[in-house]
């Protein structure tokens, strides 16, 4: 009788814990969130230090047109995943950039640039 008890509380419990995270409504920490305003200057800053990187490590000559798309993760510091359009010459190119961001250590890393 003891052991059907304790057996139903651990399954009420359990059922509790599973409803309340499928209402969660904060980001995920770890899960990628849809940035809303790709015209913030923050976001802007980033996707140029992306095509700036780029550019400085594969001796090209991309120029930022505009964000396509982004997402960020919260990691130690913040991922940056951005769709970014560019031109290359005489086309314009989509890419995505990931850019690993610590502001408060002062420091940036490009971890990914690929055409998409």
């Amino acid at each position: 009788m003891r052991l059907l008890i304790v057996a139903a509380a651990a399954v009420l419990l359990l059922l509790q814990v599973l409803a309340a995270g499928a209402t969660r409504t904060e980001p995920l920490v770890g899960g990628w969130e849809s940035i809303k305003n790709l015209n913030d200057p923050y976001v802007q800053e980033i996707a140029k230090f992306a095509i700036k990187t780029h550019n400085d490590q594969a001796k090209t000559g991309l120029v930022l047109e505009k964000v396509v798309k982004g997402e960020t993760q919260v990691v130690a510091g913040t991922n940056y995943k951005l769709v970014v359009a560019a031109k290359d010459g005489a086309d314009t190119k989509n890419f995505e950039a990931v850019v690993w961001d610590k502001p408060w250590e002062h420091f940036r890393s490009l971890t990914s640039f690929k055409p998409v």
